[in-house]
């Protein structure tokens, strides 16, 4: 047993993880359902990576990153490979577009665990699932727009109100390369505020930008802004990524000092921040441009954009914002039987073929265990199989919120369910 691991301790969920279990599982199927539903009426196809890669794939965030120098589960497996858990979902979906070379633009989603060992908190766990979207294969502005409007009017369809996108530029290669020589100079000048982060600060100058260190905030709000050492190119695509935003209803804050906090973004970045959220842990999600990274893994070039945002942060803006998920009930009916012969078996099979959710006791439970049963059930109605009524042709339905009982024809109890309101999925 490994030291300071308790008998108990190994029994119990890994510190940074937890369990799901229903109810709470139904919002996740209700929120990954209606982001798959936006996604398909945007053009995206499901992509499903590995959860773990070949460390390199990984080691493309940027090895000044918190994320690979801090935070990412890496090992040595029995091949003597170096890999490592997923830590982000745009390596891995690039790694795949690299390696099998779809029709560009290619457009997916996906849905995934990522990991990072990291003080866990509300909304950040070590296993955390994150929803995400990529386009890789287009540099047309008009391609950061429609990737910002799929998260932002996703958040609007589960009912966020509180959110604001906030926007900014990375710049291209003749902006960054600019901006470096600037910023650089103007970390030299507080070496003596930055101390040992220095080198931080020589081998990625805006990382610094990134940091949440209170006492550098001071200088890092007086840092020079990238924006206004951005190429003319540049601010004409991001003049354009404005215009466009704006044509469909969006007004996007533009925050100067955001730069993301992985090395491979270039050009747009993007966060939606809610104020339903405490300042400094109100990033619901967000993304950006990464235009280099398929050549860097050996691919074509191919500029691409993406965002992430995690399924336990939506969670807990919806819980703060009393947002109310649509998903119904876990079950649609749930059979009583007090026959004890096929009937039960035959009616449950019934109702699931029809697209109803549906459960029932096993093992002869008592009628008053079985009624119970269907309280705890969370279904709508209890259903049932009465020897009076059955030899009649009529099955007893109980509406289990109100307690309003009704005698309905066996032969007609799917569609007396289904048009009062409960339809399959």
């Amino acid at each position: 047993m490994a030291s300071g691991t308790g008998a108990r301790d190994v029994f119990r969920a890994p510190k940074g993880t937890r369990d799901v279990l229903p109810p709470e599982s139904d919002r996740w199927i209700d929120i990954v359902g209606r982001f798959a539903e936006r996604a398909r009426r945007f053009g995206y196809g499901l992509v499903i990576t590995p959860i773990f890669e070949h460390y390199e794939v990984f080691a493309r965030l940027g090895d000044t990153t918190d994320v690979v120098s801090k935070e990412m589960y890496d090992f040595v497996d029995k091949g003597d490979r170096r890999l490592a858990l997923r830590p982000e979902g745009t390596a891995g979906t690039v790694r795949a577009f690299v390696e099998h070379r779809p029709i560009a633009p290619w457009k997916v989603w996906y849905i995934a665990p990522n990991f990072r060992y990291e003080r866990p908190q509300a909304g950040r766990y070590r296993q955390h699932f994150q929803l995400g979207a990529e386009v890789i294969g287009s540099d047309d502005p008009d391609v950061d727009v429609e990737m910002i409007d799929l998260q932002g009017g996703f958040y609007r369809e589960i009912g966020l109100t509180q959110s604001r996108l906030v926007v900014n530029s990375m710049g291209d290669a003749e902006t960054r390369e600019r901006y470096r020589h600037v910023l650089l100079a103007y970390w030299h000048d507080h070496a003596d505020l930055l101390g040992d982060d220095i080198a931080r600060a020589v081998a990625n100058p805006l990382r610094i930008l990134d940091s949440k260190r209170p006492d550098w905030q001071t200088i890092i709000a007086e840092a020079p802004q990238l924006r206004d050492h951005l190429s003319d190119a540049a601010a004409a695509t991001f003049d354009r990524v404005l215009a466009g935003l704006r044509a469909i209803g969006y007004d996007p804050e533009i925050d100067p000092r955001l730069v993301r906090g992985l090395d491979y973004y270039t050009s747009t970045v993007f966060e939606f921040r809610s104020s339903a959220l405490s300042a400094g842990q109100d990033t619901i999600g967000g993304g950006g441009r990464y235009d280099r990274l398929s050549e860097e893994m050996g691919g074509p070039p191919a500029p691409a954009i993406g965002f992430g945002t995690g399924i336990e942060r939506i969670l807990i803006v919806a819980g703060a914002e009393a947002a109310v998920t649509r998903a119904r009930p876990r079950l649609d009916a749930f059979v009583i039987d007090t026959l004890d012969n096929d009937a039960a078996l035959l009616l449950v099979h019934e109702l699931r073929e029809s697209g109803l959710a549906v459960d029932r006791s096993f093992g002869s439970r008592s009628l008053k265990k079985q009624w119970s049963a269907a309280d705890k059930s969370g279904a709508t109605y209890g259903v049932m199989l009465a020897p009076r009524e059955y030899e009649h042709g009529v099955v007893i339905v109980k509406e289990l919120s109100t307690g309003e009982q009704h005698e309905v024809p066996r032969a007609t109890i799917t569609t007396w369910i289904q048009q009062r309101g409960v339809t399959p999925q």
